[in-house]
């Protein structure tokens, strides 16, 4: 069992404390929410148990489908341990459908598919407001070179074929959704942090109801119902 020390890091979801282990922390899910840059502040009740939950099936089955990823295991209800990385500065948005900002920044209607998986990067810079960049700005603020682009693309499209194949079997869309990698000690490229409907688009099939942190976004209430519900489909064929 791995001790909790001290607190390493807060971000506006999680909280990481270290263990007596160098290369291990342990992850806490809060059930603050944010929206646009932290603009849109909150609570959600029970998000950080369902997120830690859903977290907690979903890298369990990518480890499984050969994707490396930094869980190791969920210690209670809003815990779990995993390895420690460094983490890349770059966010990775992968799109499946037109949704959220591609779509206002594009003047698309919502719910378009695409022919092709769509990859954004984004800058993670809270005081930049995490800035759409391009594969040449990574690399000229230092924060991938070529190669490394090259194997978090290849990691996220892997990622997506396998959760919307995992997703359409408990009848939702994946929309889009966003990672983060990490590098471990030794170099290797992993999936860190979480995803969850805080870090998903996830659209019911037939009735198209958004069952994600959109609801919060956007005032349309059943929020926690919503990261409940998707749980509970994740859960009948996962668990």
């Amino acid at each position: 069992m791995s001790h909790k020390g001290e607190m390493l890091y807060e971000g506006k979801a999680k909280q990481v404390f270290a263990t007596e282990k160098a290369d291990e922390v342990v992850v806490r899910f809060k059930d603050d929410a944010t929206a646009f840059n932290a603009q849109k502040r909150g609570q959600v009740d029970k998000k950080g148990e369902m997120n830690n939950a859903i977290t907690t099936l979903i890298f369990k089955y990518l480890n499984q489908k050969g994707v490396p990823t930094h869980f190791i295991k969920q210690l209670d209800e809003r815990e779990q341990l995993v390895k420690k990385v460094n983490i890349i500065p770059l966010e990775v948005v992968v799109r499946n459908y037109s949704a959220g900002s591609m779509a206002k920044r594009l003047g698309l209607e919502e719910g378009i598919k695409s022919p092709v998986t769509i990859f954004d990067i984004c800058y993670k810079k809270d005081e930049l407001g995490d800035p759409l960049i391009n594969d040449y700005h990574a690399i000229f603020l230092g924060a991938a070179t070529e190669q490394e682009l090259k194997e978090m693309y290849a990691l996220a499209r892997k990622i997506n074929d396998i959760l919307t194949e995992l997703f359409d079997k408990v009848n939702i869309i994946l929309v889009d959704f966003k990672i983060e990698l990490g590098k471990t000690s030794d170099g290797k490229i992993i999936l860190a942090d979480e995803i969850s409907p805080d870090t998903c688009r996830l659209w019911d099939k037939d009735t198209k109801k958004k069952l994600d942190k959109d609801r919060f976004r956007r005032d349309l209430g059943e929020v926690t119902e919503a990261y409940v519900e998707i749980y509970n489909r994740l859960k009948t064929i996962l668990e």
